[in-house]
This record gives C-alpha cells, structure tokens and sequence, in this order.
C-alpha cells in the first residue's frame, strides 16, 4: 500500500506536508469523520486526495460550483490522477459516459453538487454493483467542501447542503470529511451536530496567511488611488471588488483607459459573456478582474499577487473568504480596502430593509467590519478573534498598522476629555456626528431641537476639523473608552472612559488621518522576498501559457508560479534535480519536464549560470516563528510546563500538544524526566502505554484510549506521548 509520504512526492511533487495535513490524513485512515478548517491555501484539497489514492474505493467530493469543480479535476487529471465530475453543464453523452467510468471502478474521485448527489439517479450509481469487480461500488471517503454552506449560522447557507445528513445515512462505511476555510466556533458546532460528528476530530489550522500584507486606507479619490495601486503590479493578476454592478462597469472602463488588461464580472452581464470573462482571466489571458461579490468563491487561480475592495464588504467572514483568493501560492500579495464612511451608509440602506432578527445580525457584522477598518491596532489581532483565534505578536510586519510610524502618535488627552464629556452632557443618546456637531458649534435642526448650543460642551472643539474629530472618536470606541452601539451606532461613556475623565490618564493616539494614507508601496510583489531570475522565470511563464493554451487549461494547471520561481532561482538541469522542485511530480515531469529542461539549459548555457543545489525543506524549517516551534525552543531554554501555562495564559494540555508538535517535526527536546514526573500513573501501566504506542503508533491518541477501554485518561496519554517521542529521538 503506498504511503501518504510517497503520494505527496510522486503524484504531488512536494518534499514534506503542510502543517496539519499528515494528521489529517491519518485521522481519515483510521476511518474517523473529519471537521476540517484550513485558511485558503493551507493545502484542504491534499487532505482528502492523497486518502482518495490510499482507499480501495470510491471517494465523492461535493462542492457547490460547477468552476470549482472542472478546476479540481483538470489538476488531478494533469497529475495523473483519475478523476471526474458529474454536473448540469455536461451533455447527456458526456454525463452517461461518466456515469459508466464511475460504475466500472476506473474513477477514484467523483465531484459533484450536493444537488445532483441527493437525486435518485446518483444514488443508485453509487449503491450498483461495480461492473469491473462484479462487486457492490465501494464507497469509502465522502468529503464535503465548503462546508460552513450546511450552517444557518454561516456566511453563504445553502439548504441543500443540510440535506447530507441523508446522504452518510444512506452510506454509514464511508468515512466523512467536512472541509472550510471560514467557521466561527458557533459554525463549526453546527456542521458537526449536523453530519454527527465527534468534537475530538476537528481539525483547525491558524486562520492566519502569512504572505498577506493587509492594508485599509481613507477612500478620498478612490479610482485614483486604484489606478496608482496598479501601477505597481504590471503584468500580474489581481481582483478588485466594488459594491455595485454599476461600480463595476464605470471601474472596468477607467482602468481600462489606462492600458490595463481588465473584464468586469457582475449578475447583470449575460451568462456566456461572464464565463467567457471568467475563463480569460483564469487563463492569464487578462490580468484584472472587477468584480461584484458574485465572484470567486469558484476561482482557485494560486497567482493571484493583489485583491482590491473598492467598497467596504458587509462583514468579515466576506472579506476574509475574499483577501483569500490572494497568494494561494504561498507567494506575498497586497490586500487593500479603500475606506469611506459612505460606505457603511449604503450597506445600512439594505440592513433596514430587513426583518429582526436578521436585521440585528447584519448589524453586528456591519458594526465588527467597520472596527475593523477603523481600528489601528494590528490588523490579524481582530480579523483572526472573529474566528475564535488569538494572534499573541504584538508587530506582524505584514499590516499598515504595524508598519506604521509609532512616533507619529501624540497626546490627545485633551480632545479625548472634551469628546467624552460632550458624549455624557448630551445624554449617551446620539452617534459620533452629532458630538462633533455639538464640538464645533453647529448650527442645525438637531442641535436646536435637543437644545444642544446650551450645553458647556458647545462649541469647544473649534481646534479641530470634523474630520479629526470622528478620528479621535474611533480611537476611543477601540481603546474602550466608548462603546458604539451596532444598529445606530450610538455613543456612550464605558467604566474605563469615567476612571479616565478622572484621572485625566493620558491618551496617545493620532489628530489627522493622513497619517493612515498609504505609506506602504506595493508589497504583494513576487520580488518581494523571492530571489530568482526574472527574464528565466518570463521564459518559463511563456512556455506555462503555450503549453496550456495548447491543452485547453488554466497555465496554472501545468506548473504554478512558486514552481516556476524555485526553476528560475535553482536552474535544475536533469531530471532528479527537476523533480526536486516543489510542485514537479512524475506525471508532470513525464509530460512537460522536456521542454522547461530545455529552456533552463539553454538559458543557463547562454548566461554562464551554473545549476544551485537545492536543499530539501524541513518542517521547521517552513514553520520558524509559528507557536509551537517558541514553545519548544522555551521549553528547551529551561521554562517549566507550568511558565509556559502562564505566559500564553494557556492549559497544560495546549503546552502538550505544542511540544508534541515541535519534536514531531524533527526537533530536539530536552530530558524527559521534568515530564515523566507530571504523571500519576504507576511504572507498571506507563509501561504499558508505551508498548501500547509501539504497536499502535502514537499518532492518533484514541486508538491507545480505546485500547485501555478510557480507564487511561487524555491528559495522561499526552504527557506519556511526550516521553515517548523523546526516548524515540
């Protein structure tokens, strides 16, 4: 049987799994039911196709779009690996014809919609008998992609999806896998008690994209600042999303002018101009796509160097999911919001159109993504909580707010004082503009109406512009001094605004926003922190498109663009130095090594540049400065189990599994002794426990539970495991 280690290289052509993945897998060949949330391009697609190529069986993907769907199979196809779809877009010879590969065995993974899986007709396919075994069709992996579309909780429900449950009743021997890259804790629950899942086989990576550089700036002259955006990233692909179809058009049309390769992509165009739009832009034919929020969630295109928002998205789950399709490579790209307060007006507009409770929730999220925008802490901070993670780096280096100036801050004590004052004369009854209006001394219905020019506070904040002032407001809803009510974003003076009028505390922050314009450049670049040589690697981008062009496929589809920049940064000159590129398999070196082999050599020949040695990656290496590898190297510097609890203010089963994590990944960790002693189990059973990981592995932990019938406890089994694995190095 092969391994997942020899199916990651020969079919895949990557040197080692990506955090999670190899866990993952070995949870579904133990046949356990899977919870599966990985950030975009954190590798969820392996996790069920490299057990899909170990399972005798059958494995049946759903996915919601018939684009995600042909993407799929076109790579696994390229990769060798035998794979087909059965949707509406087929012809009924096409869709017969399928169907048949499936009965006969040939297909090892099957994508369909859940639609079409729920029909009578799939169902009997998937329960005939098999007409190339003469044996019943064996199902043995269901995975379920997109899975926050099961939950009403989530950001795109779709009723059918919750309809799966029939599905694995029909089918109980299949294992089932359920895949997202966006779920909140309440989501997550749901798709579980939904598909009867046990809460010990959730899986969930950081939500964390490291290659991001995230950025929000105040919208003032929002084609302008976009035209200039792009002035940077000629040639490369990028997405830009806009509130309106009419936004679209008039968009597409301006960047147009300036010589850009651009299609616009909205509900209002005709189906066949939209896939024709689509497919160019899939297919490097044009460079930018503009885009209504209809687009995307269909487009796995991995060379994706920049994503726009024009308009504020009307809550984070939408942004997230839409900033993902950027640098699915694991190459830098630049994510910027242009931000205006208009913005949210019209995103309250439809809100109130709504009925309760909906209404309160739309709200809520409009209120979180205006935080968000508005706030000048690192960005990853809120983006990541919203999902239930805690991002401890004070500076990620990869957001405005952390590349910011610190020392542009200054004391605004003083307009911090009058505003709050102003916010409690005026009865913690109104929004931020109406204080200013009261700061400035306006003159105007409401003011006269509330009697508001009578108040000590009228009149007293003539230093400042109105715009200063609704950016000193905001500072102080994310400091904590105000909270800002969600649906009418009403201030009110908090616990900590009150200690601080009376201690007269001192507030650091910023007067103008034009300290937050942008001050970063272009930072999605490849050339950013990739050294490689940029006329081999447009050699080599050519030769990707006309061998694509040629086969009717996405270029991407042939090799990726990180693929293509590890061959113009190495120069690999013969077959085992090609295949030790990441992303070159056998089939695609049998189909397409030929020909980059040739244009390497001859370009290296005509520029005297010798082939480099690559060194195969390490997992720690890839890791550096993720949690568990600071853990480990803490708890090798001496800190107790206990020290490292406090510090990450964590429990010591979380400490646990980060060092079981670091040695895993092939570091060293020092004497097991301090570990042993954290046991209460007697020498006689931790004996046992270990001939138990001897002959079980000590991978997955609840196949040891089971062995001792639960007499053994987890938090036990980890502290044993620990040991286990440092006797074993």
């Amino acid at each position: 049987m092969p391994t997942p280690e020899s199916i990651l290289k020969a079919t895949f052509g990557y040197d080692t799994f990506k955090p999670l993945q190899r866990e993952i897998i070995t949870n579904v060949q133990a046949r356990r039911d899977t919870l599966v949330i990985m950030a975009t391009g954190g590798g969820k697609s392996l996790t069920y196709q490299v057990p899909a190529l170990i399972f005798d069986g059958l494995t049946v993907v759903v996915s919601p779009l018939i684009a995600l769907m042909k993407d799929q199979v076109e790579q696994l196809r390229a990769l060798g690996v035998p794979a087909l779809f059965i949707n509406s877009s087929l012809t009924p010879e096409d869709y017969q014809g399928n169907m048949d590969a499936v009965r006969r065995g040939d297909i090892k993974l099957l994508y369909v919609a859940p639609e079409t899986l729920l029909t009578p007709r799939i169902f009997s396919l998937l329960s005939s008998p098999s007409t190339g075994s003469g044996q019943g069709l064996k199902l043995d992996l269901l995975a379920i992609d997109e899975a926050h579309c099961i939950s009403e909780w989530g950001h795109d429900f779709r009723p059918e999806y919750r309809q799966l449950a029939e599905v694995r009743r029909k089918f109980p021997s299949a294992v089932c896998m359920a895949l997202t890259a966006t779920a909140t804790p309440r989501v997550r629950a749901d798709i579980m008690s939904t598909l009867g899942f046990s809460q010990a086989n959730e899986f969930q990576s950081s939500f964390n994209r490291e290659n991001l550089f995230i950025e929000v700036v105040p919208k003032r002259e929002p084609v302008a600042q976009t035209l200039k955006f792009l002035e940077n990233f000629k040639d490369q692909s990028g997405i830009i999303y806009c509130f309106s179809r009419r936004q679209v058009d008039e968009l597409s049309d301006a960047i147009a002018r300036r010589g850009f390769s651009v299609r616009p992509y909205h509900a209002g165009l005709e189906d066949s101009e939209r896939h024709r739009n689509q497919e160019a832009f899939i297919r490097d034919d044009v460079q930018i796509i503009v885009a209504t929020i209809a687009f995307g969630m269909g487009i796995n295109k991995p060379n994706v160097r920049f994503v726009i928002h024009f308009d504020l998205p009307k809550n984070i789950e939408s942004y997230y999911q839409e900033i993902g399709r950027a640098g699915r490579d694991g190459l830098p790209a630049h994510c910027l919001l242009l931000y205006g307060y208009g913005d949210a007006n019209k995103i309250k507009f439809f809100i109130d159109q709504k009925e309760d409770p909906e209404r309160s929730a739309a709200y809520q999220h409009l209120d979180a993504m205006t935080r968000y925008a508005e706030g000048s802490m690192c960005r990853r901070k809120p983006l990541l909580a919203y999902f239930g993670e805690t991002f401890v780096s004070e500076n990620c280096g990869t957001c405005d707010n952390c590349g910011a100036d610190q020392s542009a801050q200054v004391d605004i004590t003083i307009p911090a004082q009058k505003f709050l004052s102003c916010v409690k004369r005026s009865g913690e009854r109104f929004g931020a503009a109406h204080v200013v209006d009261i700061l400035l001394g306006s003159k105007n219905d409401k003011i006269e109406k509330y009697k508001h020019h009578e108040l000590s506070t009228y009149g007293i904040g003539k230093e400042l512009t109105k715009s200063q002032w609704m950016h000193v407001s905001r500072q102080l809803v994310e400091r904590g001094l105000l909270n800002q009510e969600p649906a009418y974003r009403v201030l009110s003076v908090t616990a900590k605004g009150l200690e601080m009028l009376k201690s007269r505390e001192q507030v650091k922050g910023q007067i103008n926003e034009a300290q937050r314009s942008e001050r970063t450049g272009a930072r999605g670049k490849i050339s950013a922190d990739s050294e490689y040589d940029k006329s081999l690697f447009s050699l080599l981008r050519n030769k990707r498109k006309e061998l694509a062009d040629e086969a009717g496929l996405p270029p991407y589809v042939i090799f990726s663009d990180k693929t293509l920049v590890e061959m113009a940064g190495y120069f690999p000159q013969s077959q085992e130095s090609l295949l030790n590129i990441s992303g070159v398999g056998k089939v695609k070196f049998e189909r397409y090594g030929a020909d980059f082999l040739k244009i390497i050599k001859e370009y290296c020949r005509s520029n005297k540049i010798d082939e480099k040695y690559k060194t195969p990656a390490r997992v720690a290496d890839k890791d550096a400065g993720r949690r568990y590898i600071i853990v480990g190297e803490a708890y090798n510097a001496g800190e107790s189990i206990q020290d490292l609890m406090k510090r990450y203010a964590v429990t010591a089963d979380t400490i646990l599994n980060h060092l079981a994590r670091f040695i895993m990944a092939g570091n060293p960790l020092r004497s097991a002794e301090d570990l042993i002693a954290l046991s209460n189990l007697s020498p006689d059973q931790q004996m046992a426990v270990f001939k138990a990981f001897d002959t079980l592995g000590s991978d997955i932990l609840k196949t040891v539970y089971d062995k001792f019938n639960g007499t053994i406890n987890y938090d036990e089994l980890r502290i044993l495991r620990l040991c286990y694995l440092c006797e074993e190095r």
